[in-house]
């Protein structure tokens, strides 16, 4: 059964989804150190045995142990395979981010909860952009002043607001300003960090920067870039209404992560937004926790007021 627990932090209710128990013998998996070593290792993103053996320098057959008794009690569960070196690759994540044991009795009351539920696979996506409900990175638009190499003044940076909206649903910033343009990245030499960018080539010299890298990315060859290509499929797509959503490493720095959210033009933007915020489950349907990663998406005007307002997932 799941339930909620609420707690303050900072000056701050922050409720979290638990599994709730009322048999104590379902939690006894937990009453080992080694074990609660591994729950919190695979809590920020899945891993499998050979790099938690790895990572907590143990050895890799006490680790299996430990897997299959967390397993059997239900505290773990399988989340992917992955083929690694001519074996399958067990990727393993906690069945609940909290385990409770109910006692009988006591009084319970109706509460409101302040955040929103978040998915594991967007909790996924997210890391390490955001760990234990704080935001570890800085959203990127471009200027709106002219810059870049083509003088472009940005007119999609306004979409990053409702992307911030959608993100403090799960967490908080630290003290300093989450947002920032990309002129200052740039200038301050701050490309090495956790980066949401917002908006192409054209309007974000960030986004330039990094598009060799990115698995569907824009075609440089002709100005004004507004042709993206998918090495998945091979497939180019010109259509102004094309967005992206993107994460890879940080070339800059492997430690660090890059997410894209952009379009052939502002109202690709506007699409790629709209999925991510609005169709999250479905954009991250096939997510499996890759660093390196990409959808595309068209983006529809379906009340024919000239607006984007709903989307389709191309690949």
């Amino acid at each position: 059964m799941n339930a909620k627990v609420m707690r303050e932090k900072n000056g701050i209710m922050y409720s979290k989804t638990v599994k709730l128990e009322t048999n104590p013998e379902n939690l006894k998996g937990l009453l080992n150190k080694q074990r609660w070593e591994i729950l919190k290792l695979i809590t920020e993103r899945p891993i499998y045995p050979a790099q938690i053996a790895k990572k907590l320098k143990m050895h890799e057959q006490k680790v299996y142990y430990h897997i299959r008794q967390l397993e059997m009690n239900g505290i773990v569960k399988v989340v992917s395979k992955v083929e690694k070196k001519g074996a399958l690759a067990k990727f393993y994540s906690p069945t609940a981010y909290g385990f409770v044991l109910d006692l009988p009795g006591g009084d319970e009351k109706a509460v409101d909860f302040p955040k929103s539920n978040q998915i594991d696979k967007l909790k996924q996506f997210l890391y390490p952009h955001m760990t234990n409900g704080r935001l570890n990175t800085t959203i990127v638009v471009g200027s709106p002043d002219p810059h870049g190499p083509h003088q472009v003044r940005s007119r999609d940076g306004h979409y990053a607001i409702e992307l911030g909206l959608f993100l403090g649903q799960y967490g908080v910033t630290a003290k300093e300003f989450c947002a920032r343009l990309d002129v200052d990245i740039k200038a301050e030499n701050k490309i090495n960090s956790n980066l949401i960018l917002v908006g192409g080539i054209l309007t974000n010299v960030i986004t330039k920067d990094l598009n060799p890298y990115l698995p569907i990315r824009y075609l440089e060859d002709r100005f004004p870039y507004r042709s993206i290509y998918s090495e998945v499929t091979g497939k180019t797509y010109p259509d102004d209404n094309i967005g992206i959503i993107s994460k890879i490493v940080n070339p800059n720095n492997t430690d660090k992560s890059i997410i894209l959210i952009a379009g052939n033009t502002n109202g690709g933007t506007k699409a790629a937004i709209i999925a991510f915020t609005r169709y999250t489950d479905k954009i991250l349907g096939k997510y499996t926790g890759e660093d390196n990663w990409g959808m595309l998406v068209r983006g529809f005007d379906m009340d024919g007021d000239g607006k984007i307002d709903s989307i389709k997932i191309l690949e």
